[in-house]
């Protein structure tokens, strides 16, 4: 096993010189990231501890475990008590250039004609949504009378069928500060939510009979869209690393991943996975959907970057919504494609989409200019942390038949595994006492041979309500299982 000499602390010294803004754990987790891809750190090299980087780079200890936690989330780095050593890496291109897609719009979208100008009380533990109580309502008003102050009449066409450019462009000043993304409007959609989104995908780069991966279990919203779009589903496994790669007799066409917080799982796929199905999907001409679901909510470490920006003219779509960090009746999300795509499909999007909700689309551009989002994102952060534990002990103290946490640290939701019980029967009793958790089985593509269990939202839940709704849950498992019994 190799150790790094001399040149790794030269090699991180001239990054940290050269880190301009950022902070000395940002710099040191990218310089080491940046080596570890280019091969410069070889798989199975074993680092030097901790104490001693922070030695001879004359940083805090604390800096350093800092980058080698964040590397070791995403699979760059094993850590054990033999010490930290880089993992193993899937072989990857990146950064081909654009030439390199192949860019083949479905027959049903590329044959197009020429496109023509154009809320209720949330029950406890229902999953998916936000503290819409906690949303800064007066400034949303505030900023909503200002567009129509300003733009007036002007406002009430149907507008661009991508979206309001002043919305598209914030949205790509987000994208690069907090996802890694670098984009412009022009390769960014406006759609009524993510699942609009997928709906998008499925039309412009899919055929009747193509097949589809999914993650099994998974968002049940995409498996509905692949449905009535006459895709053929395989489901791929989800373990705490995320979507298992594993091969099939024919490829996919669409890839759907939920890479930095999957659901119902909260699983982060790891860097190796990650790397492999870029590879696999440049080999076999497929795109990934990246649905970047609840990435803004991370409890531990920094933020997962985004699988579209870690390589140039990767063959990935990208999917965010505000429709969960804002409230949901906004029904605004978006989708950033890959520059060539853009391209090619910017005559499809026009006939397909016809705009809208410009007055909504202005404010939210101006909700996020003025750093509003980024503050309210903050601030609901800190929030669902707090709640996340509060959840967590309340199941340890009140719930006592066998169970485990399958959520990682993260999201707006935890799901409890729960062996042999009839989920969908405990959910349906759940909702005469107004708890409205999800059955785990559900979320399957065989629902009959799922894992069985609960998905337990937290995000509109006040932490008031948990002990009594797991004892009330509690109740009801147990009630099951003595009429079985």
């Amino acid at each position: 096993m190799n150790i790094p000499g001399d040149d790794f602390y030269t090699l991180i010294t001239q990054a940290l010189q050269r880190r301009g803004a950022e902070t000395l754990q940002r710099t040191l987790y990218r310089a080491l990231r940046e080596a570890i891809l280019s091969g410069r750190l070889q798989a199975d090299s074993r680092l030097p501890g901790s104490r001693l980087i922070a030695q001879q780079l004359a940083i805090s200890r604390n800096t350093v475990n800092g980058a080698l936690e964040q590397l070791t989330l995403e699979g760059y780095l094993l850590r054990n008590r033999q010490g930290t050593r880089v993992a193993h890496l899937a072989h990857c291109h990146a950064g081909q250039s654009s030439q390199a897609l192949d860019i083949t719009l479905a027959r049903r979208v590329a044959n197009l004609p020429a496109p023509t100008p154009r809320g209720t009380p949330v029950p406890a533990f229902t999953p998916g949504t936000p503290a819409i109580n906690y949303f800064p309502l007066p400034l949303w008003r505030r900023l909503y009378d200002r567009v129509l102050r300003e733009e007036g009449s002007a406002l009430l066409g149907y507008g661009l069928p991508a979206g309001e450019l002043t919305l598209r462009e914030a949205i790509a000043r987000h994208l690069a500060l907090s996802r890694g993304i670098q984009c412009d409007a022009s390769q960014i959609v406006i759609t009524e939510g993510a699942l609009e989104g997928v709906s998008l995908c499925t039309q412009l780069l899919s055929e009747t009979g193509d097949i589809a991966w999914i993650e099994d279990p998974g968002y049940a919203g995409a498996k509905s869209v692949f449905a009535k779009s006459g895709l053929t589903m395989v489901g791929l496994p989800v373990d705490e690393e995320g979507m298992r790669l594993e091969t099939h007799d024919h490829s996919p066409k669409l890839i759907f991943t939920s890479p930095s917080h999957q659901f119902p799982y909260g699983s982060v796929l790891s860097i190796n996975r990650r790397l492999a199905l870029l590879e696999f999907a440049r080999q076999h001409n497929a795109w990934i959907i990246e649905d970047d679901y609840d990435s803004e909510f991370r409890y531990s470490g920094e933020l997962v970057p985004a699988m579209m920006g870690m390589q140039e003219n990767a063959p990935v779509v990208y999917l965010g919504t505000f429709s969960k960090t804002l409230f949901p009746s906004l029904r605004t999300g978006f989708m950033v494609l890959p520059k060539a795509l853009a391209r090619a499909a910017h005559p499809a999007i026009g006939s397909l989409l016809r705009g809208g909700h410009r007055a909504e689309q202005r404010t939210l551009a101006l909700f996020i200019e003025e750093g509003h989002y980024a503050r309210h994102l903050a601030a609901m952060r800190r929030l669902y942390r707090k709640r996340y534990r509060q959840l967590r002990e309340a199941l340890a103290a009140e719930l006592h038949i066998p169970h485990r946490v399958l959520a990682g640290e993260g999201g707006m939701h935890l799901t409890v595994a729960i062996d042999g019980v009839d989920d969908k029967a405990i959910v349906q009793q759940a909702r005469a006492f107004q708890l409205a958790p999800a059955a785990l089985s559900g979320y399957y593509l065989d629902t009959k041979q799922g894992q069985t269990g609960l998905v337990l939202g937290y995000g509109n839940t006040s932490a008031s309500q948990f002990a009594p709704g797991i004892r009330r849950l509690q109740t009801l498992i147990t009630q099951w299982q003595g009429e079985r019994g």
